[in-house]
């Protein structure tokens, strides 16, 4: 049976779930469609794991894999290790049987509990649902409304001291091998120590022909030398030092990276108190939050905050998170994540917030050097040419291959941190090594795989939304890295089965490809990005950004390879600061915006699904509704007193409502809607009072993981005429 699935996630876009919702599921059962929800959220998975709630996030990807697929996807937390920490709390304090998490498991029971929550960090979603490649743009109404309306950029001056950082050797880009594999096999990935000893990390590696394999490792030596050399010239050339990195998607290797980071600005605290706080359980790489929060239960506590203070002093200044709290560029592990970060740097003239408050140029220490270069082209763009303007600039949408878990690097289970010297080597089921490293204590090794299937549908996709628009669909690949250089070669090879007839279709490498894309921009011409997985989760925050002040506009299809459809919503990257200004003073500026885009065409295709015209008018109707939301200026505002997430969700029911009512395709939807249209207008200003009555006093939801559904509801339903209105249906 044909069914909708709307994902219970977390955050922000879950506390507007509780207002938008209603709204959805009343209107949509007047045309016969029927919207269930599933909870997906970092609460509902951890509880699933350990047997105390349904393992919703499997079923969903089982799901994926059939043809009857519809699923709604909002955005989720991808769980930094200090995020999966504070959630276990909250759920113990809500009297859930959860374990707390074991950092350094004693014995199998600890070592089974913490093999569960491994399932958990990171980007545990986004992999299990993603059964097709991604094609994610900015609908024409939401760019129209950004030219229209302009986001402020900030301007940008020629001498702007503000620079990347990156390795550009003894990092993964730079010692990456790649094969593909020629037949069914699977794969073991070893360690051969000094003495010959051998350790299997990781055996029964299914692979497929054609599947592209590929391994990397990160020297950390060379990590802490080039750490030691930037933190130096960040204070020599009086720039910001700032980090970004992708601690939640890079689950394993990032935060290991960050934690080198701490102990890299602070030498002289870990010469001093690293023994203690390693014997205390306190880890870099959970952040200077984390550690600051811990030690002061230690005997050495007060010296060790001392030890902090000094290293702050003696060091460059440091770009801070939240300058008014002291919270730091190294506070929090998920505070930094490279996709959100760069682009708000470049929106705000190449500055960052520094301790006193103020903008500063700043060193932006990004040490893989697969995409860094892509940033730098961007500032270097700036530097010369000045801020982007969003009323005339062009769009970069996106056509990412994910499909299948294609290129997750760092994320899962193949990602160690080496114990000792030796090889790493993957093995083949008949003993050949396919792909070896020389490594070093400490060192980070990942690998990953493509497998052909998705890489195919990924070059059709491309090919067809080129066809679609008449704009350039440029391959971010590059020839010298040992991956790309494996993809170009199935490029190739796939184009010429699809009829490219007078398009332009070419492969670059990705700061080629961002330069040329820039020059486009500027004249105000699309061009289509064509990228690998890691590539599209920062371009398709990159440029919507600029373009637009945000990324949750955005339209983002997933056609799913087996039919049926995966429509995600929009980034969550902002979601934590929402939430907090919601408790504070009872407004969430959260914009649903994304849900409302991806609710059309999840309709549509509801309507083949289940061959319920109605869903199709309903798609069309909302369409409209919602391109009238944004003519009208009735998208959340930033500041208390203005409309928030629950009045833009007003405004869209009202809107939508009007489009049922005059609507001419479906005379029954037509009658039904038209007394709420009615209701709904007349009684507008009382609801837009009772909405605003509620704000600037705190609000409490019963838990920041898991909010309490009665109180949530209550929080994000506080229009009493506005909730009759919608039940009378």
């Amino acid at each position: 049976m044909a069914k909708i699935i709307y994902t219970h996630t977390d955050e922000a876009p879950l506390l507007a779930t509780y207002s938008f919702l209603p709204i959805v599921q009343a209107y949509a059962a007047k045309a016969g469609v029927e919207v269930e929800t599933r909870d997906i959220s970092l609460s509902g998975r951890i509880l699933a794991q350990f047997g105390l709630a349904d393992d919703a996030l499997t079923e969903l990807g089982d799901l994926a894999t059939t043809p009857e697929a519809n699923i709604i996807k909002l955005p989720n937390i991808s769980a930094s290790l200090p995020q999966l920490k504070a959630a276990v709390k909250e759920l113990q304090e809500q009297g859930f049987d959860v374990p707390s998490y074991p950092e350094s498991p004693k014995d199998d029971r600890e070592k089974e509990i913490r093999a569960k929550f491994d399932k958990v960090k990171g980007s545990a979603v986004n992999p299990v649902l993603r059964e097709g490649n991604s094609d994610r743009r900015a609908p024409a109404s939401v760019k129209n409304y950004a030219k229209a309306h302009p986001h402020r950029m900030g301007a940008w001056d020629s001498a702007s001291r503000t620079n990347v950082a990156t390795m550009g050797h003894d990092d993964f880009r730079s010692n990456e091998k790649s094969v593909v594999l020629g037949a069914d096999d699977v794969l073991t990935i070893k360690h051969v120590a000094a003495d010959g000893t051998e350790t299997v990390l990781k055996d029964g590696i299914k692979v497929l022909p054609g599947e592209v394999v590929d391994a990397t490792f990160m020297d950390v030596a060379a990590l802490r030398r080039f750490l030691t050399e930037q933190i130096a010239r960040a204070k020599a050339e009086d720039v910001l030092f700032s980090v970004h990195l992708k601690a939640t998607m890079m689950k394993v290797s990032d935060p290991i990276i960050f934690g080198h980071v701490v102990q890299a600005f602070f030498p002289t605290l870990f010469e001093q108190y690293g023994e203690a706080l390693a014997a205390a359980g306190i880890s870099p790489n959970d952040g200077l939050g984390a550690l600051l929060g811990a030690v002061k239960d230690l005997p050495e506590g007060d010296a060790i905050k001392s030890a902090v203070e000094a290293g702050l002093a003696d060091g460059p200044a440091m770009a801070m998170v939240d300058s008014d709290k002291g919270i730091t560029n190294l506070h929090v592990p998920s505070d930094i994540i490279i996709d959100a970060s760069m682009p708000a740097m470049i929106r705000t003239s190449g500055h960052m917030w520094g301790p006193d408050g103020e903008e500063h140029d700043t060193l932006a220490v990004i040490p893989d050097s697969s995409y860094a270069g892509v940033y730098q082209t961007v500032l270097d763009d700036c530097r010369a040419h000045g801020a982007f303007d969003p009323a005339t600039m062009g769009s970069v949408p996106n056509v990412g291959l994910m499909a299948k878990a294609a290129e997750e690097y760092g994320s899962h289970d193949k990602t160690f941190e080496i114990p000792a010297a030796g090889s790493v080597q993957v093995v083949a089921s008949n003993g050949d090594v396919l792909i070896e490293h020389d490594v070093q204590p400490g060192d980070i090794w990942r690998a990953c795989q493509t497998k052909d299937e998705p890489i195919r549908d990924w070059v059709k996709l491309a090919v067809t939304r080129a066809r679609a628009t008449g704009s350039p669909a440029i391959f971010w690949l590059d020839e010298t890295r040992a991956h790309d250089a494996n993809l170009i070669a199935k490029v190739e090879e796939y184009l010429p089965e699809h009829d490219t007839e007078g398009l332009t279709i070419e492969i670059m490498a990705p700061a080629e490809a961002t330069a040329y894309s820039l020059e486009r921009i500027r004249r105000g011409e699309d061009t289509i990005s064509v990228t690998g997985n890691v590539l599209r989760d920062y371009n398709t925050d990159l440029f919507p950004i600029l373009e637009l002040g945000t990324s949750a506009k955005m339209l983002s299809v997933v056609p799913l390879m087996n039919g049926g459809g995966l429509f995600e919503t929009g980034a969550g990257g902002s979601a934590p600061k929402h939430v907090q200004q919601l408790l504070k003073e009872n407004y969430l500026r959260w914009d649903s915006l994304g849900e409302f885009f991806a609710l059309v065409p999840s309709l549509e295709l509801y309507a083949e699904q289940a061959g319920t015209p109605a869903a199709k008018v309903l798609a069309a109707a909302l369409d409209r509704a919602t391109e009238t939301l944004l003519n009208e200026d009735k998208s959340p505002t930033r500041k208390v007193g203005g409309i928030d997430n629950r009045g833009s969700h007003f405004y869209l029911a009202m809107y939508w409502a009007q489009e049922l009512a005059n609507q001419t395709e479906d005379a029954d939807l037509a009658a039904a809607f038209k007394p709420l249209a009615e209701t709904l207008a007349a009684n507008e200003q009382k609801i837009v009072e009772e909405l605003g009555a509620v704000q600037g006093s705190p609000a409490d939801v019963g838990g920041y993981y898991r909010p309490d559904d009665e109180l949530a509801d209550k929080v994000m339903r506080p229009s009493r005429t506005l909730n009759e209105a919608i039940a009378s249906l």
